[in-house]
């Protein structure tokens, strides 16, 4: 053992205690990732579970105006009101084309007022008057749509034209007044009447968890890389000190006579055309 004492340097307990801490950071960025997949997890659970299930009343899952609960995310609603003027939400690409989502704010027959995406259009070449906006039904409409957590409040708001810089309810009621639902706002499904003509449908989300339970055990591995390095430098420093003690000379010579052992002829060849021995060609 007393060969090994330099392991208890001041310089070597430095060492170990950067692999500590790399190991330390590496297992708390392994759970972070291990977070982010349930987060898909749920996500896509949501999906599974809500997309396609029967539509409810709005009352039944949002109670009041400022009620929303994750877990109802993607669920189908029925709700019947008249359709206030169309509004536009900029900043909207879809397949690589610019473009914007299409929100009708729908006033139901207590006075309030639920967003409704219709859904996309492109953008015209220079001005939103130059778009074509498919018109929402008039008179009294049922309309079916998934709830959707209201977007956060974006700089900007909402230009003078009254284009909105996100899909925020409580934006849209500066624009047409009343009560609005705030915490969420609704994709289209359905409408009754139907029209001939409506803006691009959203489309049904992908199940995909990505590629963070593979970060999660590559992050734990570089941790154990860590300690296996630790390990080799000290093996090394090891070697460097005891170079010349006999049982360690042994040691190397075992060592080289395996190597000797594995070597092949290509190698060997390879060698001599290093040192210059032999032409190649």
């Amino acid at each position: 053992m007393r060969n090994w004492r330099f392991v208890l340097s001041k310089r070597w307990f430095g060492y170990l205690a950067f692999a500590v801490a790399f190991a330390i950071a590496c297992v708390f960025l392994s759970n972070w990732q291990l977070s982010r997949r349930a987060e898909k997890v749920a996500e896509i659970d949501r999906v599974t579970g809500n997309y396609d299930a029967t539509p409810v009343p709005l009352d039944d899952l949002i109670p009041t105006l400022t009620s929303y609960s994750e877990d109802d995310e993607w669920h189908p609603v029925t709700m019947t009101g008249v359709y206030e003027d169309e509004l536009l939400v900029r900043n909207r690409p879809l397949n690589g084309k610019a473009g914007f989502e299409v929100l009708a704010p729908l006033r139901l027959d207590d006075g309030s007022v639920f967003v409704v995406d219709r859904g996309w259009v492109p953008a015209g070449n220079t001005t939103e008057d130059e778009m074509d906006v498919p018109t929402a039904p008039t008179g009294e409409v049922t309309v079916v749509a998934r709830l959707k957590a209201a977007e956060p409040a974006l700089p900007g708001g909402t230009s003078d034209e009254g284009v909105l810089a996100s899909i925020q309810p409580t934006e849209v009621a500066k624009i047409v007044g009343g009560d609005v639902y705030s915490a969420t706002y609704g994709l289209v499904v359905s409408e009754s009447p139907a029209v001939a003509e409506m803006p691009v449908a959203s489309v049904k989300p992908e199940p995909d968890e990505g590629p963070h339970l593979s970060y999660a055990f590559q992050w734990l591995v570089f941790a154990i890389i860590g300690f296996a390095g630790l390990g080799v430098a000290i093996r090394q420093e090891y070697r460097y000190r005891n170079a010349e003690d006999p049982a360690e000379q042994e040691r190397a010579a075992r060592r080289e006579r395996k190597r000797a052992a594995k070597r092949t002829d290509s190698d060997e060849e390879d060698e001599l055309i290093d040192a210059g021995a032999v032409r190649r060609g």
